[in-house]
């Protein structure tokens, strides 16, 4: 089970990390999923914003309805291995942040981080305004926000310099740490995150979709469907689309929302849609590397270019992997980001 941190992020936002390390002084991954609800705050009570009634397992994952078959595994359906015994003069187990999309939480992270060995320490991070974090109504939902809050992270639970990953929004909040604050970043991943502008367009899309959710939603089965199914903007079924929304949702009396406020969202996505992010990805100094699945929203030409910027930077693409390709393939995530973590994480 993965263990709860508390944390203080900027303007004193209550922020909840989960340390994934395996052993006795972190959390580890088991067949039981991870620990926590996603959505309570501190002793039970409900985090701010949150529904009064939690979904069970949302910090992890709950059973989902696939197509023809039963429930989705739970993440990290193997044990996870046996850690060495405790050894008082071994060095500190490198740190490596986990940063989640926007409208993701840090479960979304479990079965990746599930795969990954070489006695790093794991932690995700619920961003302000996801899961069980903090969501206070007056923000601010702003880049600097995102940035500070990491970096508080970082800083409050020793894990610095670490080794920052980041999927989507969570990449863009990764690289800008690592551009502000070379002191706390050893390394950086970047999954499926683009550096240009997408545009005021975009921007107006993402509310129109916003308004077709037909929420509340009288069952997490329904969930599953319009995610993976029914909405417009999914081409073909995808079964993985509707458990990873599953996820975020919890039951009130008048059916299953999101446990994040969809106008907060919106904002967040405001304050770095309109525009380009190459001067700060310039900026990284760490070893990077650019992750995209070949059928996600990075295209093959901007994460090359992406790599040219860096001033350190790798590439890998993951085969027949979308947008959220640590999530549904995280066996061949695995394959692509080992390596690197494994060489620049290696005294």
């Amino acid at each position: 089970m993965a263990r709860r941190l508390d944390v203080t992020g900027a303007d004193g936002v209550r922020l909840t990390a989960w340390d994934h390390t395996p052993g006795p002084t972190g959390g580890g991954i088991t067949s039981g999923g991870i620990a926590g609800s996603g959505i309570t705050g501190r002793s039970g009570a409900p985090a701010q914003g949150a529904p009064a009634t939690p979904a069970p397992g949302v910090a992890g994952i709950v059973p989902q309805p696939g197509p023809g078959r039963g429930a989705v595994p739970r993440p990290g359906g193997r044990p996870a291995p046996e850690p060495p015994a405790p050894d008082a003069h071994r060095a500190p187990a490198p740190g490596v942040l986990l940063l989640h999309g926007l409208m993701g939480h840090a479960g979304h992270w479990a079965r990746a981080a599930s795969r990954l060995t070489g006695g790093h320490r794991l932690v995700a991070l619920d961003q302000r305004g996801h899961g069980s974090s903090g969501k206070p109504a007056a923000g601010p939902f702003t880049r600097e926000a995102y940035v500070a809050d990491a970096a508080a992270v970082v800083e409050q639970l020793g894990l610095g310099p670490v080794t920052l990953i980041g999927h989507s929004m969570g990449a863009l909040t990764a690289w800008q740490l690592a551009a502000e604050r070379p002191d706390l970043v050893r390394a950086l991943v970047i999954c499926d995150m683009r550096a240009s502008a997408l545009g005021a367009a975009s921007q107006r899309a993402w509310q129109d979709w916003f308004r077709c959710w037909p929420a509340p939603f009288p069952s997490l089965e329904a969930v599953h469907r319009w995610f993976g199914d029914e909405d417009p903007w999914v081409e073909t079924p995808n079964p993985a689309r509707g458990a990873f929304f599953a996820e975020v949702m919890a039951e009130h009396a008048d059916g299953w929302r999101p446990v994040f406020d969809p106008e907060q969202m919106l904002t967040s996505r405001e304050t770095w849609v309109h525009d380009a992010h190459w001067d700060s990805l310039a900026q990284v100094r760490c070893p990077t590397l650019v992750v995209r699945g070949l059928d996600g929203e990075l295209g093959r030409a901007e994460a090359q270019e992406m790599v040219r910027v860096l001033p350190h930077g790798e590439y890998a693409e993951i085969p027949d992997a979308g947008h959220l390709l640590h999530y549904e393939h995280p066996d061949a995530w695995r394959e692509a980001v080992e390596p690197f973590l494994n060489g620049v994480l290696t005294p």
